[in-house]
């Protein structure tokens, strides 16, 4: 442990010095402070006016203003000056103002424009396109990056673009310290891809900041950005779409106020047929209501010999401003699709890593390019989402904010699976040490249902008590929810991989399975219906207690209630429990260069509600305490953004198995601690640098299994990894617009069984190279990647063996209107 602790210090200290080395790239731009102008620029509306360039008339200085509207100009002398916003195709606005050395100077801005023609406005290339300053979401009140004490990553819609990014998961790799572990099953009630966090696993449950749950591949078709949110987060968010990990939150696409949109073709590698296409329109003639959708079709085959997923999606939104005080909100989303599931290999219970004669993936006689199932050995799976937000404006100072969400999972078929055997369960011979054989297997879905309702009003306000500014959100919770699922499978057969001929290769298909049960029935089955409650309210507050220096303190009650497990054989229930919470939260910030270096702290809190025992021994639930501190940069207006931090995780109260059979004992502990830097950077006009780097130490100190204890976890993923991506996009010129990208990432080894007495197992380290081309015209968007350009053989997953794909490419064009 010694030397993986000092190897994450190199590659720390490295990646200080390269943000250093990256500082002083900047430091030529810096001048004497002495004094500075703000101000905030917003529509006739009264909405802000994000990304609006505000020059100071005869200086080569100037600020883009923020998600809130809002802008600085800095190290100005005392003096008089002119501030002025042209925009292409209207008068330029203009205003005189003179500044103080030492103080500063507060301006407005009313823009009679549209949401619409902001976003259609030519910004500044000084501006750094793939930084977001400000999240609604994350705080669940707007607040500022660097005003916040807990770390996030936003990936906004830009990088998204640059990348061809057609799904969540290609989004992803964006993200320090993220690592995919498992890709979507299909399945209703699992929720999507698994990713690992801090040592922890993680999906994207939440949309918007509320219930958005999921069951297959995400499509990025309706996609604005999406919000990384780190560490335990059960005191805003509860613990029923967290984990200790973090959370995603997937933020969508808003209607707006003019005609717009576009279409969009991407054909690949393995028959990649996907068109989308992205419609907004104002309903009436004050444009006080609008419409938008967002579809997407797809199709792909597999990099294996069989394999493939279909899916459609539609996600309709509707915006309904009534007045200036009142909106409505309503969004949907449907999905469709079908696929022939993962290609995931287990290990049998009890089997000993040292008899496979294997204990890396890259040792295994499985053919990476081979699936071992017939295709017509697939699932299909549903979701219908509803969504609902009213905001009234109950003052200046307050706003009130309820949400209603509906989420509908549904699922249904084979999903094919294997177990890696060794060679003396199948010889019975105890020194026949060897992994040539595989048994296929089925795990299915019947008619599975799982359905979550979430209503939640927030009241936020904003506030002065005394002189210090007072940010806060209150709010209520209610979530309910309703599984009807039902899990059946059994074996079909056991398979040498080493032969040169496999007879019976497309024997594992539908028309097989289905004898296997009529003559055999089910190996097992594993029903799931139940219906839980979770009562909840919470407090968050962030005081200015100076311009520079801010404390945050939050709390949740929240109280869970199971309503039993549900028995079809005798018709009833039983295991009904209920459990009671409180969740805090605290942080500080401190920003010695204000608006431009923020020194954090936090303190958060996660939870887990435990059912009781076999005994009826009721335990309270499990929770998680995680103290963090580091630094945020964000500096040069905008060109480099950055946040280095150190965590530490300790779970407690871990309920685990004793000897005697379903009886548990509450006792069990669990650490996880690292670091993790995040650089988004703007070195010259048009070239973008989006760098991070994480190194985790997670461990058992006190397990149900003594093999384990003092041990890694084989759920806590790679100790390192790292993300990079560099492009380049010509700011001016005939061919303005055409642009490269490159990068990649990195996971080291990855110990997926790691235990005392069954043995090691291990994925090994890799590193996946990506690269894009683009050319980003007002009208149109040709652009194409190459994904995996090293054609790398590697391996994900969480105690299993997942082969992931091979090289591919995509070209894509859109038509935009």
């Amino acid at each position: 442990m010694g030397a993986e602790l000092y190897q994450a210090r190199k590659v720390f200290l490295f990646f200080v010095m390269f943000l250093g080395i990256t500082l002083n790239a900047f430091a030529n731009e810096e001048e004497d402070q002495f004094s500075q102008i703000k101000g905030k620029v917003t529509t006739t509306e009264g909405r802000p006016a994000p990304y609006v360039t505000v020059q100071v008339k005869g200086l080569n200085k100037g600020a883009v203003t923020d998600e809130r509207g809002e802008f600085a100009i800095r190290r100005l002398p005392a003096g008089t000056y002119t501030l002025h916003i042209t925009l292409v195709g209207f008068a330029t606005i203009e205003k005189e103002v003179t500044t103080e050395t030492g103080k500063t100077t507060t301006v407005a801005f009313t823009l009679e424009l549209n949401d619409k023609q902001l976003q259609e406005v030519v910004i500044s290339g000084r501006r750094n396109t793939l930084v977001r300053s400000s999240s609604d979401y994350v705080n669940k009140m707007p607040l500022k990056n660097l005003e916040n004490p807990q770390v996030y990553t936003t990936i906004n819609k830009e990088l998204l673009t640059e990348q061809v990014v057609l799904t969540v998961d290609d989004a992803m790799r964006n993200v320090p310290g993220l690592t995919k572990m498992w890709d979507a099953t299909g399945r209703s009630g699992d929720g999507g891809s698994y990713y690992n966090l801090r040592g922890f696993i993680v999906q994207s449950q939440l949309r918007n900041g509320v219930a958005g749950n999921v069951s297959a591949t995400i499509d990025a078709a309706n996609l604005e950005r999406i919000e990384v949110i780190k560490g335990p987060s059960a005191t805003l968010f509860g613990n029923v779409f967290t984990s200790y990990g973090g959370l995603i939150n997937r933020v969508t696409k808003k209607p707006y106020t003019s005609l717009g949109g576009e279409v969009s073709y991407t054909a690949g590698s393995y028959g990649l047929n996907r068109i989308s296409a992205d419609v907004n329109t104002p309903l009436n003639a004050d444009k006080s209501l609008l419409f938008r959708v967002n579809t997407a079709y797809s199709y792909e085959g597999s990099f294996q010999d069989n394999g493939w997923s279909r899916s459609f999606v539609m996600a309709p939104s509707l915006a309904y401003n009534i007045n200036d005080r009142l909106s409505l909100s309503f969004d949907a989303e449907f999905y469709q699709g079908s696929n022939t599931g993962l290609r995931v290999y287990f290990f049998p219970w009890g089997q000993t890593i040292g008899a496979l004669g294997a204990d890396r993936a890259d040792e295994l006689n499985i053919d990476y390019k081979r699936a071992y199932v017939n295709e017509d050995l697939y699932q299909t799976s549903r979701n219908a989402n509803f969504f609902g937000q009213m905001t009234y404006k109950l003052s200046d100072k307050w706003t009130s904010q309820t949400n209603f969400t509906v989420t509908n999972s549904f699922s249904d078929g084979p999903s094919p699976y294997f177990y890696l055997i060794a060679d003396s369960m199948v010889t019975h011979d105890p020194n026949d040490i060897g992994n040539r054989f595989i048994s296929r297997n089925d795990q299915y879905t019947d008619n599975s249902k799982d359905q979550f309702i979430e209503i939640q009003q927030n009241f936020i306000g904003d506030f002065q008590l005394g002189s210090m500014r007072n940010r806060l959100v209150a709010g209520l919770d209610f979530v309910y929810h309703n599984t009807d699922q039902f899990f059946g499978g059994n074996t079909y057969d056991t398979i040498d991989v080493t032969q040169e001929t496999i007879a019976n290769y497309r024997d594992f298909n539908r028309t097989n399975m289905d004898k296997v049960y009529q003559e055999k029935g089910d190996a097992f089955v594993y029903p799931v219906i139940y219906t839980s409650n979770t009562y909840s309210a919470y407090v968050s507050d962030v005081l200015s207690i100076t311009d520079n220096l801010m404390a945050l303190a939050a709390l949740r009650v929240d109280h869970f209630v199971h309503n039993g497990t549900y028995d079809e054989t005798t018709g009833k229930k039983s295991g009904a429990y209920n459990q009671t919470k409180l969740s805090p939260k605290f942080g500080i910030v401190y920003q010695p260069i204000r608006d431009n270096v923020a020194l954090f702290a936090n303190y958060q809190n996660g939870f887990v509600n435990k059912a009781p025992d076999a005994l009826g021994q009721t335990f309270k639930p499990e929770q998680a305490n995680q103290v963090e501190g580091g630094v945020k940069l964000d500096m040069f207006n905008g060109k480099l953004s950055s946040t280095i931090s150190y965590y530490d995780i300790r779970v407690k109260d871990v309920v685990r198995p004793t000897n005697v059979p379903n009886v548990s004992v509450q006792d069990g502990t669990q650490y996880s601690k690292g670091i993790e830097a995040e650089v988004i950077a703007m070195p010259f006009r048009g070239m973008h640098v989006v760098a991070g780097f994480s190194y985790n130490d997670s461990k058992y100190e006190k397990a149900a299994d003594k093999n384990v204890e003092g041990r890694r976890p084989g759920t806590a993923g790679a100790p390192y990894s790292a993300n990079l991506w560099l492009s380049y996009r010509l700011p001016q010129g005939r061919l303005k617009g055409l642009g490269v990208g490159f990068g990649g990432n990195y996971a080291s080894d990855n110990k997926i069984i790691n235990d005392a007495a069954i043995g090691v197992f291990t994925l090994p380290a890799y590193t996946v190279l990506n690269a894009s081309v683009f050319y980003d015209h007002p009208r149109f968007r040709v652009s194409a990647k190459l994904d995996n350009l090293a054609n790398k053989r590697y391996w994900i997953g969480y105690t299993t063996v997942n082969p992931q794909k091979l090289r591919s490419f995509a070209g894509s064009i859109a038509f935009k209107f």
